[in-house]
């Protein structure tokens, strides 16, 4: 029997914030790691902690064998832990299940917690717990039962589903996450790299729903025979000597790019769901070994694919889902002996959308254009960029983080122009606090102007429902209005500054001092209080 594993200290800090936080009372929870950061050690620890016996589901055949293999590890103990899944079928003296949450039919399910009496329920890739056929599961396990007395513990590398549902369906609380970035900083994950290559498709007819696009309308706008070709002559220019993986939107699709591929030499093979077992074991292990060079797929390996070696991920399939884009990136952030990063190559089209990028993971503009700068030296400058230039934002539209920085030096707060609408309709002295909102600043009466008090009108834009009365009005501090634009906002303070008479007219005709305006930028513009 090999050794346990070494826990890393972010490992050993979220088990203990799961210990916390169900000592506390909470009984369904969420652990959020980026791919690669082995949640599957967390939780087969948990599982050698637990005085009860220990039920994991997971989707994929291949996530159920790599979730036996290590907390048979973990418990040193080959025997402790059985799968229940197709014609396997878990011994009543198993320590620990691990289950396909598929084949966990209603009569199968009562024949296992008859069985088991589960004290901790582990759930990998649970942001499939929403959906109703898993929450029937775990409803019959008693999960949201007021007097369950066990523990609902999920693990994923997103919290974000593709049909817009939050987590909050299911679970209470995430009690532990790390960033992208900050695992990559701590040289827990292999750096990215990324390149941003505009195609000639058009999206702009593609029907997207709540999460994303429909399959069949994007896989007609994708799957041609320029963009294919395109593709492969990238992968083939960009990523030569890197293991590929290309992500698809269609069998055909996936089956068009192969053969692209191939006809500019690139060894290259197909996996998809239809696919029989050992076919798709053969392929995966001819890329592991080095007989393929790229593999292209339909949604198979965004779960349960864990090849270090993959030092490329090539994104054929556009998207608008933040979690299958960073499923999909994460099968390449594994570390591997001679891997020094992962390029990610972005096929970008044209669309009236914003489409999920590289940049985006780690919270950065989507469309920044990083032309192979690495993903979290991109993120450190525009930290930086934020702290030295407090409000300075960027704008919409492509651009490279050299522009950002250009303009960033050139920024100036004071100089940054109201909008034409407000100034249309008022001859006061507004601010701008970019996309904040405005400010004015003005004296009541002749008193308060010769002691040189002064008083602040904001018109701030509130986050809250689309049409609703989301611009707030405050003087001196005081919340006293709420309006559906800002247009209108600003019209009400200048009617009220205007009953109070020419003194107050004229001063807020001057506006607010350089002293002032810069003051009120750092206080309530972008970034402020």
């Amino acid at each position: 029997m090999t050794t346990r594993f070494r826990l890393r200290p972010y490992q050993r800090e979220a088990i203990d914030a799961v210990l916390r936080a169900r000592r506390a009372g909470t009984r369904r929870l969420v652990v959020c790691l980026p791919t690669g950061s082995g949640k599957t050690v967390i939780f087969a620890e948990l599982a050698r902690l637990a005085r009860r016996p220990v039920l994991v589901l997971a989707h994929r055949a291949e996530l159920v064998q790599q979730a036996r293999d290590k907390i048979a590890r973990a418990l040193q103990d080959e025997d402790a832990v059985a799968v229940e899944q197709a014609d396997q079928v878990a011994a009543s003296e198993a320590r620990v299940v691990v289950a396909s949450i598929r084949s966990l039919r209603p009569e199968r399910l009562d024949r296992l917690c008859a069985s088991h009496d589960f004290g901790l329920v582990v759930y990998d890739e649970c942001h499939h717990a929403p959906a109703e056929d898993n929450q029937r599961v775990l409803r019959a396990l008693g999960a949201f039962d007021a007097g369950w007395t066990g523990t609902l513990l999920g693990f994923t590398a997103t919290t974000a589903r593709g049909d817009g549902q939050g987590l909050d369906a299911v679970f209470e609380q995430v009690v532990y996450t790390r960033s992208l970035p900050d695992m990559i900083a701590d040289g827990y994950l292999a750096r990215l790299r990324g390149l941003r290559i505009a195609t000639a498709a058009d999206l702009r007819g593609v029907t997207a729903g709540r999460g994303d696009f429909d399959v069949e309308e994007l896989a007609e706008a994708v799957d041609i025979e320029d963009r294919n070709a395109l593709v492969a002559r990238s992968i083939q220019e960009l990523a030569r000597d890197r293991r590929t993986v290309v992500f698809c939107v269609t069998v055909r699709h996936a089956i068009h790019l192969a053969r692209a591929l191939n006809a500019l030499g690139i060894r290259a093979g197909v996996v998809h769901g239809n696919l029989e077992k050992t076919a798709r074991a053969r392929v995966l292990r001819d890329l592991a070994t080095g007989r393929l060079d790229a593999v292209t797929n339909v949604g198979v390996l965004t779960e349960g694919f864990d090849e270090p070696s993959i030092s490329c991920v090539a994104m054929a399939r556009p998207t608008r889902s933040e979690g299958l884009y960073a499923q999909c990136v994460g099968r390449g952030t594994r570390l591997a002996p001679g891997k020094t990063d992962c390029l990610v190559l972005d096929f970008v089209d044209a669309s009236e959308l914003d489409l999920v990028s590289l940049p985006s993971l780690a919270g950065l503009p989507r469309n920044l254009d990083l032309r192979g700068e690495e993903l979290g030296e991109a993120h450190a400058v525009l930290q930086q960029i934020a702290f030295d230039h407090p409000g300075f934002e960027i704008e919409a539209g492509t651009i490279t983080l050299d522009e950002i920085r250009r303009r960033a030096a050139g920024f100036d707060p004071l100089k940054l122009a109201v909008d034409d609408e407000v100034q249309a309709i008022s001859g006061f002295g507004w601010q701008s606090l970019g996309s904040a909102g405005v400010a004015l600043v003005y004296a009541r009466n002749a008193s308060h102007q010769r002691r040189g008090r002064r008083t602040t009108a904001l018109v701030l834009k509130h986050a809250g429902r689309k049409g609703g009365k989301n611009w707030i009005v405050r003087v001196d501090g005081e919340q006293v209005a709420r309006f559906s634009s800002a247009e209108a906002a600003v019209e009400a303070v200048d009617y009220e500054v205007q009953r109070l008479g020419s003194v107050a007219v004229q001063s807020a005709r001057a506006g607010g001092s350089a002293e002032e305006r810069e003051a009120l930028f750092r206080e309530h513009g972008p970034g402020g209080r």
